[in-house]
């Protein structure tokens, strides 16, 4: 019998009548067993997130404050939830417990995690279904790392029948202490949780019908991708499309599995399929950008003939703890782009550092770039595709700053002002919307 794994987003599961509706979905089809619920979403506007409450609480309990208030405000959310689900989970023994831990000073990974663990507990009530917890069978490496040995310890403790609910976004360290993913990472619980369970689905619900071909914040009305490849995907997610976490790709990438992205609100509505392979019917299948880059840019005479130039250049970067995205280069010329937050002001000493390593013969350092991604598995199969999107960012008037093709051909970045990030988009947008790759 087929499997399916279901994870569902805050705002999915934001009230009772939210989490009602996931309950639905979950059996309206006997293959979706395996449920990975987030913290609950926010109902409106002035709701505080309780993760962001749950922080407030570990740092009001590390300065020996009175953390009663975010505590309450937690308590009052998911006592209103048993009670409108009618189910007898009481939240105030888990509440106890945390707050003796954090009275230990627990790591605030640990506090940030219990939103979802006890959502998680809150559903596993209302669905009649077993409480699988994170920190008892999914491991971190001691470099933060996902331990593969996961999948076979997760996956010992969701055979049976039956449904299954293992909270998102946690796990644990060798040394026993509760750790996080990155915002988001209860996508990529879920495909941990769908590769252990070795299910033949994930299915991903959200708050919108699946992944578009540009923003839609930017591009009103944009066109629906219906299927795009793990690679694609990785390369918009990675650029700022933020339906799905960028490295909840790679647990289900080996195994194959299918990722389904859905719209909790109208589940009847196609979404997105996120497969391994797909015959492309046009070169591009979506555009992705955002603002906050740098790029150093360096020209030496004889670069190319000055041996370990490249390795010296990167080391200096290396040695500052900072990582580089993308670094386009000439005979004589090279540029580094790097994220402003890598940077963090150190963007003078590592100036100082190629000067004084490198002596370069012109060094400079250029702020306020945009970095825009356009990408399909089609489009090194069309002549005319760098054309055409080069062209549209000239009608447009935007300057474009950097253009650098991966050596996939299934990607070509660029770089314009931040100004122009917008406007960009739309151009490319339109130049490829209907473009089959003819002339």
């Amino acid at each position: 019998m087929q499997r399916i794994t279901c994870k569902f987003g805050g705002t999915s599961l934001a009230d009772a009548a939210c989490i009602q509706n996931a309950i639905s979905i979950v059996k309206a089809n006997p293959a979706r067993r395996f449920v990975v619920p987030s913290a609950p979403g926010k109902r409106e506007a002035q709701d505080k997130k309780i993760t962001d409450l749950l922080y407030a609480w570990h740092n009001m309990a590390r300065q020996g404050l009175d953390a009663s208030e975010p505590r309450r405000i937690i308590e009052a959310r998911f006592s209103e939830l048993a009670r409108d689900l009618n189910t007898t989970f009481d939240v105030r023994p888990c509440l106890e417990e945390i707050a003796a831990r954090a009275a230990q000073d627990e790591t605030p990974d640990y506090m940030a995690s219990r939103g979802e663990y006890l959502n998680g507990r809150l559903m596993a009530e209302v669905l009649g279904a077993v409480f699988v917890d994170p920190a008892e069978c999914i491991y971190f490496k001691r470099n933060g790392e996902l331990d593969p040995v996961s999948y076979e310890r997760l996956g010992d403790r969701l055979k049976g029948e039956g449904y299954y609910v293992i909270p998102g976004f946690y796990g644990v360290t060798p040394d026993g202490a509760v750790k996080t993913f990155s915002r988001g990472g209860s996508d990529v619980t879920g495909a941990i949780v769908a590769r252990a369970s070795c299910s033949d689905l994930y299915e991903n619900w959200t708050d919108v019908s699946g992944f578009c071909m540009a923003d839609p914040r930017i591009v009103a009305g944009a066109k629906r991708i219906e299927e795009v490849t793990y690679r694609e995907l990785r390369e918009l997610s990675y650029m700022g499309a933020t339906v799905l976490h960028d490295e909840a790709i790679f647990p289900v990438r080996e195994p194959g599995i299918p990722i389904h992205i859905l719209n909790s609100k109208a589940p009847d509505q196609p979404g997105t399929k996120i497969v391994a392979t797909r015959k492309a019917s046009a070169p591009v299948c979506g555009i992705a950008g955002r603002s906050g880059f740098s790029m150093f840019n360096i020209e030496k005479t004889l670069m190319n003939k000055e041996h370990g130039f490249g390795r010296k250049l990167l080391s200096i970067l290396e040695e500052m703890q900072v990582s580089w995205e993308h670094m386009p280069s000439g005979i004589d010329t090279v540029s580094i782009i790097v994220k402003d937050d890598e940077i963090k002001g150190k963007g003078e000493a590592i100036l100082e550092a190629i000067e004084r390593q490198l002596a370069p013969d012109d060094l400079s350092l250029t702020t306020g770039l945009a970095i825009i991604a356009t990408v399909g598995q089609g489009m090194n199969h069309h002549v005319g595709v760098a054309a055409r999107l080069t062209g549209a960012i000239a009608g447009a008037g935007v300057n474009l700053r950097v253009i650098d093709q991966g050596s996939s051909e299934m990607n070509i970045i660029i770089g314009v002002e931040s100004r122009d990030l917008e406007n960009a988009v739309r151009a490319i947008y339109e130049a490829f919307n209907d473009w089959n790759g003819t002339a």
